[in-house]
């Protein structure tokens, strides 16, 4: 198993692309921690997946917004394991709207939770990983990260951002051992379309993935020296295009 032993951390864990990366980096005996807001959902699942493989595995209640609370969980993290090999940034959310129309605190809670969250989980893992010279950070992004979408600028603005970071983190980290690799997907059929603000949008789900084949994906990617991995492959041809045109 190509996992074996691994210690792996997911955020945004308690459901969609998060959950089903538990279950496959399981699959191929990593030990897994599962992060996210909700215990309760991080627990069904943890008990899931240790009937499921006989083995034990991790929940950790962190709103990943708030940089204290990543800083409590990663001690946590390293107290129990002094590492960490994997390190999968997940958790993201949008809302659907005109900025005009849209709140300072809707706009500031999307990037913080889906840049600032990744950038504050990657500080608190990153020197350890250094200090091993051993490590893979995964960073879920969008095909946002390279195309604009009217109505949601924030989370843009937020998948842009992880972009650049995860490129630039990528170069100075290049005479070392640790890897960054962004996977960008199209549109996947989740929960992320929950939010009311989509309630009376038209949005053609008829072409999404499904969150299992991002796992896959992600898997791949902590293989890969890969800086940006599109979902899929054929993917990368629309960002040309828009770039190009």
């Amino acid at each position: 198993m190509r996992f074996k032993d691994k210690v792996v951390l997911i955020t945004g864990a308690s459901s969609g692309i998060g959950r089903e990366s538990a279950y496959l980096f399981a699959k191929e005996g990593a030990r897994v921690i599962l992060v996210a807001r909700s215990i309760d959902k991080l627990k069904i699942i943890q008990d899931e997946l240790e009937k499921r493989y006989k083995q034990e595995f991790y929940s950790i209640k962190c709103d990943i917004s708030n940089n204290e609370e990543v800083i409590r969980m990663s001690d946590k993290v390293l107290n129990k394991f002094n590492y960490l090999d994997i390190l999968v940034n997940n958790a993201g959310f949008a809302i659907f709207n005109k900025v005009i129309d849209s709140s300072i605190y809707d706009i500031e809670s999307q990037i913080k939770t889906n840049l600032l969250g990744a950038i504050y989980c990657i500080k608190a893992f990153l020197p350890s990983m250094l200090e091993r010279n051993k490590g893979h950070i995964i960073n879920v992004a969008s095909l946002a990260a390279s195309i604009s979408i009217p109505y949601l600028a924030s989370y843009c603005a937020s998948k842009f951002g992880l972009l650049g970071f995860s490129q630039a983190l990528a170069h100075e980290l290049h005479n070392t051992n640790v890897r960054v690799t962004l996977v960008s997907p199209i549109t996947v059929r989740t929960n992320f379309f929950s939010n009311d603000s989509f309630k009376n949008t038209s949005i053609n789900l008829r072409l999404a993935l499904d969150a299992k084949t991002v796992a896959k994906a992600i898997l791949r990617a902590a293989n890969s020296k890969r800086v940006e991995i599109t979902v899929p492959f054929y993917a990368r041809g629309a960002i040309w295009l828009v770039q190009t045109f």
